[in-house]
């Protein structure tokens, strides 16, 4: 499937415009409106601001540090997503890995950003208990790139054997990715872990030699480093064990100015990325906040297509499957209903078989017609045989 799931058919928005249309006109015969203005109805006090029904709709999203790309996703979910019903509360969170344990065991939490190879590590530590087991994912988000941040004296990432490299806090996305990728690689550098912001001052003073950072490019804390010529990202080679468990990818010039040479991308490595949940009692109060987050989220989808947006949306595959990963329970329901609508009625399917037999190749608006003219002949065709029928 592609990014978004398309629920609605040409002919499903032609009906569902042409009821809405004779409804509204039915409505205006009965009241009158269309023979008479409307008398101005009196002002009505705004309603009073009820507590429960603030709560009930009200979800937490735990996402990552304030120059990284979970924070503007979760923000994005926010801006997009808050209406009467359901407001959404972007938090600044420690990485994948401590998010995972705040969905688990921390109240408020409801859903967290996380990447897809974070819970393996939840296995390292023997964290093989039941709340570890109800993990969930709602669905794939985009890939991370991992950023390597040195300085252009160092050219391979080999160099950086026995060299300090900062990956970040423990318990970040960055910090187990750093390790699993080194680890693979066999490479042993000198590992510190300071926090992003801390980690760019500490590179410039020489205090370290290089800096890992595993974030949906651009990076605006990247971008915005001011490298006086000094730095620029290295490559990382896919190879080996590395390609069972990451993705390629590149820098371009074009996404970082100041780190990557023109005409001279720079390979480097991805990783997936996923909204996380727990999988709570169904009908439950937190079940239903779930719920009613998936609904609006997957219906709205396409707003966060839109300009304004952080880019990486455009990557999302909302169908997509997860490796060693369930979907949890509303967001597969509706999923499946989507995948229902989108399949064309019997009428649908006769109406394609004809114009595909004859070849027939005309634009979305001349086929709306012709099949307004063919379910009237199907019916007039219908009614006759049901008059002769009668008659005999």
């Amino acid at each position: 499937m592609s990014g978004r799931v398309n629920t609605w058919s040409p002919v499903g928005r032609f009906f569902r415009h042409f009821s809405l249309r004779a409804a509204v006109v039915a409505a205006a015969l009965v009241s009158g409106t269309l023979a008479a203005p409307a008398q101005t109805a009196p002002a009505q006090p705004a309603p009073a601001f009820n507590p429960a029904r603030a709560n009930a709709g009200t979800l937490g999203v735990i996402s990552g540090g304030a120059d990284g790309t979970y924070i503007r996703i979760a923000a994005d979910l926010a801006n997009v997503l808050d209406g009467e019903d359901l407001r959404v509360l972007p938090m600044i969170g420690r990485g994948s890995l401590q998010n995972l344990r705040d969905i688990m065991f921390l109240r408020g939490v409801d859903i967290g950003i996380v990447q897809m190879d974070a819970r393996e590590q939840l296995k390292a530590e023997n964290l093989q208990n039941d709340a570890v087991r109800r993990l969930r994912f709602i669905t794939r988000l985009y890939n991370e790139e991992v950023h390597i941040i040195a300085d252009r004296e160092i050219t391979d990432i080999r160099q950086l054997d026995g060299k300090k490299v900062n990956i970040d806090k423990v318990g970040s996305g960055t910090n187990l990715t750093s390790r699993l990728i080194f680890d693979k690689l066999g490479i042993k550098p000198e590992m510190t872990t300071f926090d992003q912001a801390s980690s760019y001052a500490k590179l410039k003073s020489g205090e370290i030699q290089a800096a890992v950072y595993v974030a949906g490019r651009p990076v605006r804390a990247i971008a915005e480093f001011q490298t006086d010529g000094r730095f620029h990202l290295l490559s990382i080679p896919f190879e080996g064990e590395i390609a069972e468990s990451y993705f390629p990818a590149r820098f371009a010039n074009a996404d970082y100015p100041q780190l990557v040479d023109k005409d001279k991308p720079v390979e480097t490595l991805a990783v997936g990325s996923l909204l996380a949940v727990f999988n709570w009692p169904e009908n439950s109060d937190r079940y239903n906040r779930v719920k009613r987050f998936v609904d609006a989220f997957f219906s709205r989808f396409d707003e966060f297509l839109q300009p304004g947006r952080h880019p990486k949306w455009k990557e999302v595959n909302l169908a997509a499957d997860v490796p060693g990963w369930e979907r949890v329970r509303p967001a597969q329901a509706w999923l499946d209903r989507a995948a229902t609508a989108s399949k064309p009625s019997p009428q649908g399917q006769s109406f394609e078989s004809f114009l595909k037999g004859r070849g027939i190749d005309v634009s979305a608006e001349q086929r709306e017609v012709l099949f307004r003219e063919f379910l009237a002949w199907q019916s007039d065709r219908q009614r006759s045989a049901r008059r002769v029928t009668r008659q005999d």
